[in-house]
């Protein structure tokens, strides 16, 4: 805070809540959050480069600590798809698919753990990024594009299980029964299903996400309010610290596991 400037709770937590975004078009609705497009676009290549690494220097004799690791993160993956998805081979494209959505999303949320002050100083300064938000998922523009990318995914897989006339016709004819008087019940009632889902998806990890991050911001303002505040802030972001790392994984694991699951449902005949 400069000299003399009167501190200002609202306006620290809406600074460090601001999205660094760039007009892409005409309005105000054609706009690009630069910083979380860069973060998840720079996650992601991380993720893969790392896994890469790690599966190219494997062995088949005793492996060491980071192949093991991989190696434990991939069957748990594949026991989940394997308990959900039977309508085919899972490796060819489901299991990969659930393991890089798992790996992106824990690396996306995993970036609340930072310092948001340290962070905010090295953004400003070095790269003199202004208002810069280093947590995609805590952008509901990101979980609706992860959700939204999956929502199209089981609509491709319904088709190509059911043919383009198989999934039209089970939208008029399901779930009450295909008496063209019951046309309008099932296709309302099959939209909002499909509405629904998307929403779901990219709402549960929006909300936990970006409610977590204001917990933190509201924490270390504790610590402006003196010493005992600056100790019970310790204490408490301390104790935030250690239950948001099961909520980053636990949010990571049901992002990719509905993943599975609204997969799987596509397959389904009715």
């Amino acid at each position: 805070m400069a000299a003399g400037k009167e501190f200002n709770a609202t306006d620290y937590i809406q600074h460090h809540l601001t999205f660094l975004t760039k007009p892409a078009g005409e309005g105000g609705f054609w706009a690009l959050n630069v910083d979380s497009v860069v973060t998840a676009v720079l996650l992601g290549v991380v993720g893969l480069g790392v896994l890469w690494w790690i599966v190219r220097g494997a062995t088949s004799g005793v492996p060491n600590r980071r192949q093991a690791f991989v190696e434990l993160a991939f069957e748990f993956v594949d026991e989940q798809v394997k308990g959900i998805f039977h309508h085919g081979d899972r490796n060819r494209f489901v299991a990969p698919a659930a393991l890089t959505v798992f790996v992106w999303v824990l690396l996306m949320n995993a970036m609340d753990f930072l310092p948001v002050d340290v962070m905010a100083w090295v953004l400003e300064n070095v790269f003199h990024a202004h208002a810069f938000r280093l947590v995609p998922t805590a952008d509901v523009n990101t979980t609706f594009a992860l959700a939204l990318a999956v929502w199209l995914l089981m609509i491709g897989f319904a088709i190509a299980s059911k043919g383009l006339g198989g999934w039209i016709h089970e939208l008029f004819c399901a779930p009450f029964g295909s008496n063209p008087l019951l046309w309008p019940a099932n296709l309302l009632f099959n939209l909002i299903e499909y509405v629904s889902k998307p929403l779901s998806h990219a709402l549960r990890l929006f909300g936990n996400m970006y409610a977590g991050e204001i917990i933190f911001l509201l924490l270390w303002l504790l610590a402006a309010t003196g010493i005992f505040g600056s100790v019970l802030a310790v204490v408490l972001g301390l104790g935030w610290a250690i239950f948001h790392i099961l909520i980053v994984v636990l949010q990571a694991y049901i992002f990719m596991m509905l993943t599975i699951v609204y997969i799987s449902m596509a397959h389904e005949h009715h």
